[in-house]
């Protein structure tokens, strides 16, 4: 999407009586309630139809509904919601759904830099963008002949984590994968899962600051996966696969989680590193993104995705986490990107964090 075209849409905005727009999914319950906190008008797009479901959450329900049957109807609102001063939230089902090449076309002023989404969805680019950034990921295996040790397989865009599988051979792989699927393998690493919700802000230093903007740690989560995660109930991952029983990674919720504080000093460095990589990349992840990270026993972390937009881990802290209750009370990664676009707004920087 041209910059320019966004920008001449913004122009016409009536910008004291914008509107806070997503799909109803995902983590659109916490986006509403924090841009309600900050006076915002709220609308939620309903896919096929789940308004009476928002009702046993007040707080998170949406100012008013549109509803479409699907995803490429979204494309028709254009005009409905230019004339309500719409601003896009992106989530992960929003991105995946529509498609990030969809995303891409959607003429709408939208929250953050959608040219990260080129890099987040392609596997190849992502780790171009993290290696660069000095971080450490999981090895990566080029041939899946060359598979002798546990792996896991990944297929492109964000998924839940769904079709991901641990193979042990080529021939464990060779009978699961699905070749008209673009997919990357990995090492698989031992060690303590932790996903580390950041926000980036390129128009205010009041946090820990970088060559533009500043960075802030809002909280961190782990993830529940059927079935890997539950496995050991009833035997062990060799005797499963041994009748058939292959264990999964789809993600069904999200554990809070706090770490050991003398790590802390490592995860700013490493967020500042993939910020700094971004702004000589693609001119900067914007807003909130998330770094997939495995801790070992050695206390080295590996990195192995990120998430470059608000994600369902930050759902458990629509009141706070450990880290932002050090920030400010009560606040919420959807609050947060609310407060980005009130401080935008305020000061005539909308242009640079929407795209």
């Amino acid at each position: 999407m041209d910059k320019k075209f966004i920008n001449d849409i913004l122009a016409a905005y009536d910008i004291k009586n914008l509107t806070i727009a997503t799909v109803c999914s995902h983590s659109s319950l916490q986006i509403f309630n924090g841009a309600k906190k900050e006076g915002f008008k709220t609308l939620g797009i309903t896919i096929g139809g789940r308004e009476k479901f928002y009702d046993a959450f007040p707080l998170g329900k949406p100012d008013e509904f549109i509803r479409v049957e699907s995803y490429d109807e979204i494309f028709s609102l254009k005009e409905e919601l230019i004339e309500r001063n719409a601003i896009i939230i992106p989530h992960g089902s929003f991105v995946e759904y529509l498609g990030a090449e969809n995303f891409l076309k959607l003429e709408l002023p939208t929250f953050g830099n959608r040219k990260v989404l080129l890099w987040e969805s392609d596997r190849k680019k992502e780790r171009e963008w993290l290696e660069k950034a000095g971080l450490t990921m999981p090895k990566e295996i080029k041939n899946p002949k060359d598979i002798d040790k546990p792996v896991i397989v990944k297929y492109h865009g964000a998924k839940g984590g769904k079709g991901f599988f641990i193979a042990k051979t080529y021939e464990e792989f060779e009978e699961r994968i699905n070749w008209n699927k673009p997919f990357t393998i990995q090492e698989f690493v031992m060690g303590t899962r932790y996903y580390l919700h950041y926000f980036y802000s390129p128009i205010q230093d009041n946090a820990y600051k970088l060559s533009k903007g500043s960075l802030q740690l809002l909280s961190m989560d782990r993830r529940d996966e059927t079935t890997i995660d539950e496995v050991q109930r009833i035997g062990s991952i060799k005797e499963l696969e041994e009748v058939g029983i292959h264990p999964t990674f789809v993600v069904t919720g999200n554990i809070p989680i706090v770490m050991r504080e003398s790590l802390l000093p490592k995860v700013f460095s490493m967020g500042e590193n993939v910020v700094e990589t971004s702004l000589e990349l693609f001119d900067g992840v914007i807003g909130s993104f998330c770094l997939e990270t495995v801790v070992t026993e050695d206390l080295e972390f590996k990195v192995f995705e990120i998430s470059a937009r608000i994600v369902a881990g930050t759902n458990p802290y629509i009141s706070g986490s450990p880290y932002s209750e050090l920030i400010q009370p009560n606040l919420s990664t959807g609050r947060r990107i609310a407060q980005e676009i009130k401080y935008a707004a305020s000061h005539n920087l909308l242009e640079e964090i929407l795209s």
